[in-house]
């Protein structure tokens, strides 16, 4: 029997997929609607789940009942990310199966990339906490475009040298999901957020959680028809 080769590379998505922080966000979200005189939703989470600051607040400012002005926009995206800065030095558990998952890529010598919405503060509190490698990260912070636009994994899979076609992406959100498909690359969705679900499509894979799948999966997964 011929074994299945190995993806290019694996992508992995950080919020709500390599940790459990998505509970940790909201702490920080429940607290700006607060101070900004709203209440928080599972309806504006799931809006803005997985997609970065610029994206996220104007959203969350219109959904309480504010304009979004620079000024605003600014005021609270400091707010937030103050406070997550803080809550992410305290605790990140991580998601079931993402050490391991990372551990059998790693010894398989599959190349590695952390492409996050966050910003590289965050990024690097994470990684700082959970000790994992990869060889390369983007952070939200980094791209001009964020999900779910493509850029953050054409950029990923460029600097790795790697074919998005044979790339796999491991996401939990709908933008991310996004942003690696408009990329050509195959995906792993793991909802994670109450309102949030995947449907299974060509290339996209949708389980409960990384211990679902190992490396065969992902290069069954990475071997599947092309995308163009």
């Amino acid at each position: 029997m011929i074994a299945t080769p190995a993806p290019d590379a694996v992508l992995f998505d950080m919020d709500g997929l390599l940790v459990d922080s998505e509970p940790v966000w909201t702490v920080a979200e429940v607290e700006l609607a607060r101070t900004w005189g709203g209440t928080w939703t599972e309806e504006l989470k799931a809006q803005v789940v997985g997609t970065r600051l610029q994206t996220a607040v104007p959203l969350i400012l219109t959904g309480l009942g504010h304009v979004p002005t620079p000024d605003a926009v600014a005021a609270a995206s400091a707010q937030l990310l103050g406070r997550m800065v803080e809550l992410f030095a305290a605790d990140v558990p991580e998601q079931p199966g993402a050490r391991a998952l990372h551990a059998a890529l790693r010894a398989a010598g599959v190349p590695l990339a952390l492409v996050s919405s966050s910003y590289r503060v965050l990024v690097e509190a994470v990684l700082e906490r959970t000790g994992l490698a990869f060889d390369l990260v983007v952070a939200g912070d980094e791209v001009e475009h964020g999900k779910p636009h493509p850029e953050p994994y054409l950029t990923a899979c460029a600097r790795l040298g790697a074919d998005p076609a044979r790339v796999v992406v491991l996401e939990d959100a709908p933008s991310g999901v996004a942003s690696a498909e408009a990329a050509g690359c195959a995906v792993v969705a793991v909802p994670s957020v109450a309102g949030v679900a995947f449907d299974a499509a060509p290339r996209r894979l949708v389980v409960p959680s990384l211990e679902a799948v190992g490396l065969a999966e992902l290069g069954a997964l990475a071997a599947g028809p092309s995308p163009l």
